[in-house]
């Protein structure tokens, strides 16, 4: 295995560490995988700055809301920005212990980036999307809004 695939599996091996530790319910732990200084963007466009704010709101989130879930998904792909950094995508959600797979209007597309730390690496940024995708030109749902769209131009004098 050559120097990339080697890193290309610790990079994985790395954001995989972070669903185990989620689903452990371990925030100090997940939030121990991203760099000191990350930007943790969350599905509902909320920003955590720093790795203490998102132990902080894990903690909370793994006591209540977020309590007995674990992540599923799978990723989708690694690639490497130089040789100190690299970015990494993965689609997946949080799935409670009663749920069979991740409920269609939960499921996210999350980015990863991912800087060398030493022997490792580490997050240096986050960010996560639910999956809402609009209708394809040409369907009736996109030819609907786009009419709208012309309405709403022609009532604003445009």
């Amino acid at each position: 295995m050559h120097h990339g695939d080697e890193d290309e599996a610790e990079i994985r091996d790395h954001v995989l560490r972070t669903w185990e530790a989620w689903g452990r319910g371990d925030a100090r732990a997940y939030a121990g995988l991203f760099a000191p200084e990350v930007d943790y963007v969350a599905f509902d466009g909320s920003i955590a700055r720093g790795r203490a704010e998102v132990e902080r709101s894990h903690a909370e989130l793994f006591a209540s809301v977020l309590r007995g879930t674990c992540l599923r998904g799978e990723i989708t792909d690694v690639r490497r920005l130089g040789a100190e950094a690299a970015v990494a995508h993965a689609i997946g959600g949080a799935v409670w212990p009663w749920q069979r797979g991740i409920p269609a209007d939960r499921l996210s597309r999350q980015t990863y980036v991912l800087v060398r730390e030493g022997e490792g690496w580490t997050i240096a940024a986050f960010h996560n999307t639910r999956v809402r995708p609009t209708p394809p030109p040409g369907s009736l749902g996109f030819k609907l809004f786009a009419w709208f769209v012309a309405l709403r131009l022609r009532w604003a004098g445009r």
